[in-house]
Formats: C-alpha cells, structure tokens, sequence
C-alpha cells in the first residue's frame, strides 16, 4: 500500500493542508500514521473521504452533518432510509432559507421603491431600514416639526 504525505494528499484533492489538519482535528478524518520523523502518511482512503466532505459541503451540509453522515456510511446497521431523511431534512432547511431570502428580496425592492420619491439621504427609506435608531430619530424630528 502507497501512503502519501500531506501535500500529495492536498494536491489531489484540491483540499488545502490546513483544512485536513482541521479535519482531523473535528474528526472528520482519522488520524494518520506517522514518520518517524513526524510526517503524516495517508493511504488512498482519505482521498475518497475528503472528496465526500467536499460534495457533501457542496450541497449545503455543515461539517456536524458531514459527521454525522460519516457515522453512518461506517454503521453496519445504516439503511439508506436513514441517509436519505438528512436529505430530506436538507431540503427541508434550504427551503427554510429560500423563503427567507425571498423575504429580504421583497423587503429590499419596497425600500428602493419608496428611495425612487427621496431627494435627501436623510430620508433615505434605505438607511431607516438599516438604522433602526435613525428611524427614532426621523420620528422625533417629524414630531417636532409640527
């Protein structure tokens, strides 16, 4: 069996050292064999678990996901039943921030619609929104002005 130092290990993943260090620190990847000389040496299995970690980053899991997933894929009793409800959980969550980004959307165009009237950055619509504290002192001066 061929082992690989970190660098080699890096280089054909497209994962930064740093990053595998971290990895094996939030044990993610077990920890290698090492040199007398202190090197690690990695066989060829990290390579395909880093590339699992990257997918799974790709497709939104958080690194306590990608653990978790871990656990599983090396559980002899995981069925594919509990694999696909992170999955749906997944889903579930990215639709989660979907309706919420929709949300900051539609919150942004109404203020650019209402900035569209406003000569001023005073009365910015924009900043209000943004300064909650503006938004006080915009109230007060309107008051005092009457």
């Amino acid at each position: 069996m061929s082992l690989m130092r970190i660098g080699e290990v890096a280089k054909q993943t497209n994962v930064g050292i740093e990053t595998i260090r971290y990895y094996e620190r939030e044990g993610l990847l077990a920890e290698p064999q090492r040199k007398p000389s202190g090197y690690r040496q990695y066989d060829v299995s990290v390579v395909a678990r880093l590339q699992f970690i990257r997918r799974s980053k790709e497709l939104g899991f958080t690194l306590a996901e990608i653990k978790e997933l871990l656990g599983l894929w090396f559980d002899a009793n995981t069925r594919c039943e509990h694999v696909r409800q992170r999955a749906e959980q997944k889903i579930a969550d990215i639709e989660g921030k979907v309706k919420s980004l929709h949300k900051m959307k539609r919150s942004l165009k109404k203020i650019i619609k209402q900035c569209e009237s406003k000569e001023s950055k005073d009365d910015c619509p924009l900043w209000i929104g943004l300064d909650d504290s503006r938004e006080d002192r915009s109230e007060n001066v309107k008051r005092s002005n009457r």
